[in-house]
């Protein structure tokens, strides 16, 4: 297997170190391995990759040139949303007023409603991702043990020397 190009050897060096991509950069060096003769699995060896990956990118030289070379991840659509433009509004509105069971959203309820609008399982997960993207998270206030008592939480923080410095605006690492 060789690499048919009008490019040199040089010139195929030159692009391999100009390239600012780290994939791209990756198949020029394979480009430019190759036309100084080495072979698939010696070139596999060398870049830690396998011959048959070294063959792809020359395959994929030979089919469109430079363009087939080129790092595809970055025209790759993705994945849709789940959840279209106005049913995300709806959300954002519906997310203002507490939840049907009371107390406060979580990406498992905010999954659970999806889940009623779009007629199929949502996993929890990605009413977590909902809740983020529509700048939202849960605000859980801590917990607090029933038998404390305030009183004797505050007369702490008063003579703790922690509580003093908070009260006097002084921090452990000023003097």
């Amino acid at each position: 297997m060789t690499v048919q190009t009008d490019l040199t050897t040089e010139e195929l060096h030159d692009r391999y170190r100009s390239a600012t991509n780290p994939v791209e950069r990756t198949h020029w060096h394979i480009l430019w391995l190759m036309k100084e003769g080495h072979a698939p699995d010696e070139i596999a060896s060398m870049l830690g990759y396998t011959a048959r990956w070294v063959r792809t990118i020359v395959r994929c030289w030979k089919k469109a040139g430079e363009q087939g070379i080129r790092d595809q991840r970055l025209t790759l659509p993705g994945a849709p949303c789940l959840l279209s433009a106005e049913q995300q509004k709806e959300l954002d509105q519906v997310l203002d007023q507490p939840p049907a069971d009371g107390g406060l959203w979580s990406g498992p309820k905010v999954a659970v409603w999806m889940a009623e609008r779009l007629g199929r399982p949502v996993d929890p997960r990605r009413g977590w991702d909902y809740l983020q993207r529509l700048g939202r998270s849960t605000r859980v206030p801590r917990p607090q043990h029933e038998r404390s008592d305030q009183a004797a939480q505050q007369a702490f923080k008063k003579t703790s020397r922690r509580g003093r410095e908070a009260a006097s605006g002084v921090s452990r690492g000023e003097n």
